[in-house]
């Protein structure tokens, strides 16, 4: 049994690991847990979660995109054969929003509603944002710019992501608060030792949201325009238009996933360029360097930890043997600093070239945002730093005390 850390034991012989999620001590930095579990472990039981992990970078890969496992199982078997427990009434407004999430489904139902989707997410359509993003970042830079310090989440990381999805799917700008305040409540729904008190805050988020783009959608219908939204509804995919519901569930997804993993990267970004010491302008002298600073923030401090798919048949892994049904999940965070794939992978090199990194997943649900994100964060990082020159930490950013993503609570910068 190894003991490297007060809340985490591994025994590698059987494969079993035992992990406090909530010790800040970990959520603050999983970096050198993921470090110890490749060394003793990458592959292992969890107790707490009662689930097994896979973190080295080649498994991930390749069970991202192993046909044999899903996002959704009830396609394949019922609840009954399955042994799952009914659906949570409490929790029925969530479950609507959800039932048609491009996260959860497979195909062929996933593979008709991203063919629809998809056109608006393509890099060529993308980089026409690229006036957009610059505009709107340099302004809200103007805001705090003469201050000399900020509070940079709130201030500047939230609303560019969420202004930007916003403006595509067709919701006016001003929703943005409300956006990200649903939002917040969603996403509370994938935490580990989430309360029923969230349970009740996500459904109440899910009602109102689902209302919200219901009123949309029917203005949309009558007077279509240039926007996502309104293509999703006016666009046949083999003589099928999308559903109400179907519209509901993938603007909903559209908009949390299109902003979420995108506040927390450009937190962590900041953060980690930040504490390397290393220099910004080399990073951002010119495109190249700065698509590279970009991939190796995503790689080292990945925004969303953990993808879960579940058996579709029975199959077996490492040795492990799946029932149909049973969930595995994949730790992204890990494989991404897997040291037989990434040489010295807890440190944060800029120039680092040795393939790319599994932030954004793979397969058929590889993240359809990532053009999206990477625009942003390749325009926004290098007018942060060019134009908050000396920008430092004011003090130790506040993590936010949760697993499964990962991002900061607060990042205090001053200039």
């Amino acid at each position: 049994m190894t003991k490297p850390f007060p809340f985490l034991s591994i025994d590698a012989a059987a494969r079993r690991v035992s992990l406090n999620a909530r010790d800040p001590a970990f959520y603050r930095d999983p970096n050198p847990v993921y470090a110890a579990l490749h060394a003793h472990s990458p592959t292992f039981w969890w107790e707490e979660q009662k689930q097994w992990y896979f973190t080295g970078y080649d498994q991930v890969n390749v069970l991202l995109r192993d046909r044999r496992f899903g996002r959704q199982i009830l396609h394949v078997a019922s609840r009954e054969e399955l042994g799952m427990p009914a659906p949570l009434p409490h929790l029925k407004h969530f479950d609507a929003a959800e039932a048609w999430s491009l996260l959860e489904l497979e195909p062929p139902e996933h593979t008709r509603l991203r063919t629809l989707v998809n056109r608006a997410f393509v890099s060529r359509q993308i980089d026409r944002l690229r006036p957009e993003i610059t505009a709107l970042t340099n302004r809200l830079i103007d805001g705090f710019e003469k201050d000399g310090k900020v509070e940079l989440l709130s201030a500047f990381a939230d609303i560019v992501p969420v202004t930007m999805i916003a403006r595509m799917i067709g919701i006016p700008d001003e929703m943005g608060p409300q956006l990200l305040d649903w939002s917040h409540a969603y996403v509370r729904m994938y935490m580990f030792g989430r309360t029923e008190a969230d349970e009740h805050a996500a459904d109440k988020a899910a009602a109102e949201f689902a209302d919200y783009v219901r009123s949309v959608i029917a203005e949309r219908r009558a007077n279509p325009r240039d926007d996502l939204l309104s293509h999703m509804i006016h666009t046949e995919h083999k003589g099928q238009l999308l559903t109400e519901d179907e519209l509901i569930s993938t603007t909903i997804v559209l908009l949390n996933a299109g902003h979420e993993a995108t506040v927390h990267q450009i937190g962590n970004a900041v953060r980690s360029i930040l504490d390397s010491g290393l220099s910004p302008e080399a990073m951002f002298a010119d495109e190249k360097a700065t698509e590279r600073t970009v991939e190796e923030a995503l790689r080292i401090c990945a925004p969303v930890h953990i993808f879960e798919r579940y058996a579709l048949e029975d199959v077996e892994v490492e040795g492990i043997p799946f029932r149909r049904g049973d969930k595995i999940a994949l730790i992204l965070a890990a494989a991404n600093l897997d040291p037989r794939k990434f040489s010295d992978p807890l440190t944060f090199r800029p120039d680092r070239d040795e393939g790319p990194n599994l932030s954004f997943g793979a397969g058929i649900h590889f993240c359809i945002g990532a053009p999206l994100a990477r625009l942003e964060l390749n325009i926004v990082l290098p007018i942060l730093f060019q134009r908050l020159r000396g920008m430092r930490l004011a003090e130790t950013p506040v993590v936010k005390d949760v697993y499964h993503f990962h991002g900061l609570e607060r990042l205090d910068l001053v200039w």
